[in-house]
């Protein structure tokens, strides 16, 4: 008798691991409008540096050093009461340098003597006085006007304001290009300003020089101090509702 061998095949289905859900997508970035905006503000000056010097010559430089410490100190003497109270005088510059001749023929240098060079700043306030103390100042033996330079007492005050209209002219731009766009700010996403400038008004030098040696009181024109701001805005912004 035969048998015949029936075997099974089992097949057994192992369920497959869960798959992990999908990361969430990023939000969109929101749509933004970038401007820059920038101010200028006009203000007359209220403060003024004068640089007055005395330069002087001599055949040896302690020679021309006491020259020098002479005139200063009579110089000095009558800044100080010809700006009045109120007004600082002070040291920039002091030098002692020699002199040569320089001959056309390419030969070396022939040492002539030395200058003392003694330069003084003078902060003033009462700008009304500027030609009084320039005036003064020649006639006491002051024979150098290196610069004058106008600009304001309180320098902030005109910061502020110049960044503060910048600020409001980047805000009332943003909102026009929105509004063109059919769009609305929804909120503020950065602000990025420059620090205000202040432009001092210069006047050229040896002017005062020229007038005291005519004899004429020195007259003297102020212009405006100009304060420039600049703000970069940038908000974000979206559909108007309908």
């Amino acid at each position: 008798m035969k048998y015949a061998a029936i075997f099974a095949l089992a097949v057994v289905s192992v369920p497959a691991l869960a798959a992990a859900p999908p990361a969430p997508s990023p939000a969109p970035s929101p749509a933004t409008i970038e401007v820059t905006a920038n101010s200028r503000v006009s203000k007359t000056p209220d403060r003024v540096y004068i640089d007055v010097g005395v330069a002087t010559e001599a055949a040896k430089p302690q020679e021309a050093v006491a020259r020098n410490a002479a005139r200063v100190s009579a110089v000095l003497a009558t800044l100080r009461t010809a700006a009045g109270p109120g007004a600082q005088v002070m040291t920039t510059q002091y030098s002692v340098t020699p002199k040569y001749r320089y001959a056309a023929n390419g030969t070396p240098p022939k040492l002539e003597g030395y200058t003392a060079t003694h330069v003084l700043q003078v902060r003033l306030d009462a700008l009304d006085r500027i030609g009084h103390v320039i005036d003064a100042a020649t006639g006491a033996g002051a024979n150098l006007l290196q610069d004058m330079r106008f600009t304001l007492h309180s320098e902030e005050a005109a910061r502020t304001e110049a960044l503060g209209k910048a600020a409001v002219r980047a805000r009332r731009e943003a909102q026009a290009l929105a509004a063109a766009l059919g769009l609305r700010i929804v909120r503020i996403v950065s602000v990025e300003e420059s620090r205000p400038v202040v432009v001092p008004v210069m006047r050229a030098q040896m002017a005062g020089m020229r007038f005291a040696q005519a004899r004429i009181p020195t007259p003297i024109e102020t212009g405006p101090i100009e304060v420039s701001a600049s703000v970069t805005l940038t908000v974000a912004v979206a559909p108007l509702a309908r």
